[in-house]
């Protein structure tokens, strides 16, 4: 079986149209490697592209895409609605076909410390990359932003896995490491409150809210949120990342924030994917409505995957192309 790597960076630009175009470009020229989606967020300030390939080319390609924006993107003046660490905020490597997760952490290891003593770019691991339980999650790592790393970064138990151990005033700090497949997922609102929606957020991500000292957990497990306001879109939205669709798959993460939105007296209005899904989460979110429908079981995989865009609002307020948006027929 050949072997298939993909890699999903995160650049912290998502308005100047020429940036993302040149870093897009660079990663199209290698050999190897194929680009399948570019996903740029005004209001986020915050580019996600997704290619795929041979390892030893998306290794490449991610290595000349993050050392272009290292030298395109100043952090010094940039600002978004999205957290961000660096120029490229976060790179993770994820198998597709014919390579292990193994294999996968022994790549990230070799891009990060590339990025680091080539580019002299602070580089932390993590997920299945990382050795420390505290630093694996990303979140974690990210606290305090690029403006709070200035000092976070000379605390011991945050040293820099490679690379310099002070942080680079123009392209920050980046992570990078190995993990499974996340979907990048957002609800719209028919509101305009950012309050509302980290209420909501703070209810259905696992890790849920603290309240008079005291932590309780979130309705969904696998799943990370927060509440932002999208200027593009003119809403309110939550923001989240589900970590893994196969235990917590897309349609209740969809039923779950629509039931807290109802019961905070707000209605939903669709939802959109930020870069590419895996067919199965579509088809299971599409079987899971067609059976609430119909008593017909057999049906066409289009017909399944045309209920799921349905039900799920994702053409609500932009069109939503299958062929262009499912990682599977990218491919």
């Amino acid at each position: 079986m050949q072997k298939i790597l993909e890699c999903v960076p995160n650049f912290s630009e998502g308005r100047n149209s020429n940036v993302i175009a040149k870093i897009s470009s660079a990663i199209d020229s290698v050999e190897g490697v194929k680009l399948l989606h570019v996903d740029a967020g005004e209001s986020a300030n915050r580019t996600v592209i997704s290619f795929a390939g041979k390892p030893d080319a998306v290794i490449q390609a991610a290595f000349l895409a993050i050392k272009l924006a290292a030298e395109l993107i100043d952090m010094s003046s940039q600002s978004g609605t999205h957290p961000r660490l660096g120029a490229t905020d976060v790179c993770p490597l994820i198998p597709i076909t014919g390579v292990t997760m193994e294999e996968v952490v022994a790549y990230s290891i070799e891009l990060a410390k590339r990025v680091g003593d080539e580019l002299q770019i602070p580089v932390y691991l993590y997920e299945y990359s990382q050795q420390v339980a505290k630093r694996k999650n990303l979140a974690r790592i990210r606290e305090g932003e690029y403006e709070g790393m200035f000092q976070k970064i000379k605390l011991p138990e945050w040293k820099p896995d490679f690379g310099p151990e002070q942080l680079s005033i123009g392209a920050g700090a980046t992570v990078i490491g190995a993990r499974k497949y996340l979907i990048a997922y957002n609800i719209n609102l028919n509101t305009k409150s950012v309050k509302l929606a980290n209420e909501i957020a703070k209810k259905v991500r696992e890790s849920g809210y603290v309240n008079n000292g005291q932590r309780h957990k979130g309705k969904l497990k696998h799943v990370k949120a927060i509440g932002w306001f999208n200027h593009e879109l003119d809403c309110a939205q939550v923001s989240m990342n589900v970590i893994d669709f196969q235990k917590t798959p897309i349609y209740q993460v969809y039923e779950e924030v629509k039931a807290c939105a109802q019961y905070l007296g707000v209605d939903v209005n669709g939802s959109e994917l930020i870069g590419l899904i895996p067919l199965e989460a579509l088809l299971k979110a599409g079987e899971y409505y067609f059976l609430k429908q119909n008593d017909k079981i057999f049906v066409l995989e289009a017909e399944i995957i045309n209920v799921a865009v349905k039900n799920l609002g994702l053409s609500n307020l932009s069109n939503f192309d299958a062929k262009k948006r499912v990682i599977e027929f990218v491919l």
